[in-house]
């Protein structure tokens, strides 16, 4: 699978208050500005009505669900979901998988797949892309979908995994991006962005394997928060986004973080800015 433009956006710059009309309109935008496809999180819920809406509402933006949860949507519902998109708008919708948490998360995603691969109407393997993170799960990824799509993770982890998963498979790496130029206030919003998955097993493990130390993990940091999120004014920031892409990343997704309390406009600012520099 080839993920459409080398730079993605994580989200609309919307709350989650925002009427249909809106989201509607925001992805227009994104969409004039350059940007070829939208990642959607789920977060804890079910968002294919939302991609569905989008996908309708807009012409050329391919949405990515980063990422469906596995064990909160069922595979059926994603499967009708991509088939009524396809026959609509074809190679427009990729099925962004993840979430398989628990004692055996890898033959619980596995068993995900199946159904998908075998219960009509099924999702072929070209449409979907894992979030993975690990070397087992990054197999998987190249065995059973079009690519991976890991978060929090520094360009030399993207060098492995391109080795892993070899030169087919697509890489769509989310990065946190932070635009403050000043370093404490940056990675004061570092710190508080990666506190949740510090405290996550998957990722925790994935970050003593890009060998991180306990400490810096707990602690979060400089060396850990300036490895793992991009932070800067316009020019660090780009450099930064280089630094994946050198590393064999095929698509550096967006992921805008701004201070609590800052101007909504200026993350419409934002990606109007970064678009300019990244998709010129």
């Amino acid at each position: 699978m080839t993920i459409v433009g080398s730079v993605g956006i994580a989200g609309l710059g919307l709350d989650e208050t925002a009427e249909p009309a809106a989201e509607i309109d925001a992805a227009v935008r994104l969409r004039e500005l350059g940007y070829q496809t939208l990642w959607l999180a789920g977060g804890q819920g079910n968002n294919l009505e939302q991609i569905s809406r989008i996908v309708r509402g807009t012409e050329g933006l391919r949405v990515a669900s980063g990422i469906i949860g596995v064990l909160r949507v069922p595979a059926a519902e994603v499967a009708r979901t991509f088939a009524a998109l396809e026959a609509e708008h074809p190679g427009r919708f990729v099925v962004g998988l993840g979430g398989a948490h628990g004692p055996r998360p890898l033959p619980t995603l596995g068993a995900y797949l199946d159904a998908l691969d075998t219960v009509p109407p099924v999702v072929p393997a070209s449409a979907r892309i894992l979030a993975a993170l690990g070397p087992r799960m990054l197999r998987l990824a190249a065995d059973r979908a079009g690519g991976a799509y890991p978060y929090l993770v520094t360009p030399d982890y993207v060098a492995d995994a391109r080795k892993r998963l070899g030169d087919g498979p697509t890489l769509a790496v989310l990065v946190p991006v932070i635009p403050l130029a000043e370093p404490t206030a940056a990675r004061e919003l570092a710190r508080a962005s990666t506190a949740f998955y510090t405290n996550v097993p998957g990722y925790r493990r994935n970050f003593l394997r890009m060998g991180f130390g306990e400490a810096d993990i707990t602690d979060r940091s400089d060396a850990f928060v300036d490895g793992v999120t991009v932070w800067g004014g316009l020019e660090s920031i780009v450099a930064r986004v280089a630094e994946y892409h050198a590393a064999g990343a095929d698509q550096v997704v967006l992921g805008l973080r701004l201070p609590p309390g800052a101007d909504p406009a200026e993350e419409g600012v934002w990606q109007a800015r970064l678009a300019q520099a990244l998709l010129a």
